[in-house]
């Protein structure tokens, strides 16, 4: 993706997300011109990433210090660390799919907190710094 079409999509999903938040907000549902839209740029990490924001499977952990990442329980119910602003997360998939591959701009992890801070169904739980701090350091 050259920059200025990586600076067009960064747009368009921009957007889409602020529609998002805004329908949920008014309506408390995603309407069907909203899932077209997504499934159109998501494609086959969006069902999955709607199965765990439907689950509430999304946290934001914020430390004292500021700090915050975000923990995304996995279908399997193991624990994966991610990054919004980077698209990052701690699953095979990332590195598989994401980094190495380059089949997909993000996995359904980092997919399930946009979409669930879009729709401000985000858990936020509170952490010291150095539970935070572990898990940063425990990242595989």
């Amino acid at each position: 993706m050259t920059s200025v079409s990586s600076d067009v999509f960064e747009a368009v999903t921009s957007q889409l997300f602020v529609e998002l938040r805004q329908v949920y907000k008014d309506t408390g549902k995603v309407t069907d011109e909203i899932l077209s839209a997504l499934s159109n740029v998501y494609q086959a990490p969006l069902l999955p990433a709607l199965d765990l924001v439907d689950s509430r499977s999304v946290s934001r952990l914020v430390c004292p210090a500021g700090r915050q990442l975000y923990q995304v329980i996995g279908s399997s119910g193991t624990p994966y660390t991610c990054f919004k602003g980077n698209h990052y997360c701690s699953c095979p998939a990332y590195r598989f799919s994401v980094l190495n591959k380059e089949e997909l701009s993000m996995c359904k992890h980092v997919l399930a907190v946009k979409l669930s801070d879009a729709m401000e169904v985000t858990k936020k739980l509170e952490v010291t710094d150095k539970e935070l701090t572990d898990l940063l350091i425990n990242l595989e």
